[in-house]
């Protein structure tokens, strides 16, 4: 059986290699990707069979070019997992705070952890690619007096020692990400499908929105999130990314159907099992 690949933004140890492990529990391979947009030509070109994309964050919200990113290369939604972002100081071994002088991370990372290096004004923080390729560094440059904040999986592969956890300013921290396929030629079966991430475009009439929503509260269908994104195309209009939870998958394929008849657009990026 072939062992599935699967491409992300970073490399082994980052959060997205989490996300990863998390939901496909059971052995891959990471196609390591520079930035997101490079992700749709390994699904493109069958480089990974699967992609995991972060999408929302419980702090910073939406990561709103990933949904244009979803949307413009035809990919398709197929299974979505959250994970608690947990910040930690570490450096390599025999190293403590009082040594470091500098620390790297992703300047998420550094705005998250800010308060807790108010105590610690001797060192710089320094912003950096990528949390993990921080931790990366340090291990193959042997770098003493430095420190990066990262996983505790960064910490386990490049063999750095764990000074202190969960140094985050708000414990509780979770993203979202979406586990992604070409739409073209999906091969994942989703177990039990119990949620959708649609796209919609209202027409330009008054109280269009609100009749649109009302379609899913009618039929019983949950309206998780909305999300819009401007029409570039068209100033000022916009198009609406929701998602929706139902228990009943013909009660939202009927509110698919008078949707459909409300709006001037309407796509389905994807129907997944949600995760609890």
């Amino acid at each position: 059986m072939e062992i599935k690949k699967v491409a992300i933004q970073g490399i082994l140890g980052s959060f997205h290699h989490e996300a990863t492990s998390r939901f496909f529990n059971e052995e891959f391979a990471l196609v390591s990707c520079v930035n997101f947009h490079d992700i749709p030509e390994c699904l493109h070109t069958n480089t990974a069979h699967f992609a995991v994309m972060a999408i929302e964050n419980s702090i910073a919200g939406s990561i709103i070019p990933n949904y244009a990113i979803i949307d413009n290369n035809r990919l398709k939604i197929v299974g979505e997992v959250f994970i608690n972002i947990q910040q930690n100081l570490m450096a390599l071994p025999n190293q403590q705070i009082a040594d470091l002088k500098m620390v790297y991370s992703h300047p998420m990372a550094l705005l998250q952890t800010r308060e807790y290096f108010k105590k610690y004004p001797h060192i710089e923080l320094v912003e950096y690619t990528d949390t993990a390729q921080a931790a990366k560094r340090i291990k193959n440059e042997n770098l003493k007096g430095v420190g990066a904040v990262a996983s505790l999986v960064s910490a386990d592969i490049y063999e750095l020692t764990v000074l202190e956890q969960s140094i985050q300013t708000i414990k509780n921290n979770a993203t979202r990400f979406f586990v992604l396929q070409n739409d073209v030629n999906p091969k994942y079966e989703v177990a039990h499908i119990n949620k959708a991430s649609l796209k919609f475009i209202t027409k330009h009439q008054v109280g269009s929105l609100s009749s649109a929503l009302k379609i899913f509260a009618d039929r019983k269908v949950n309206l998780s999130k909305i999300q819009s994104m401007p029409i570039i195309e068209t100033p000022f209009e916009y198009a609406f990314f929701v998602d929706v939870v139902f228990d009943s998958y013909e009660q939202y394929k009927l509110a698919l159907i008078e949707l459909e008849a409300h709006v001037s657009h309407l796509k389905i990026l994807g129907e997944y099992q949600q995760n609890n």
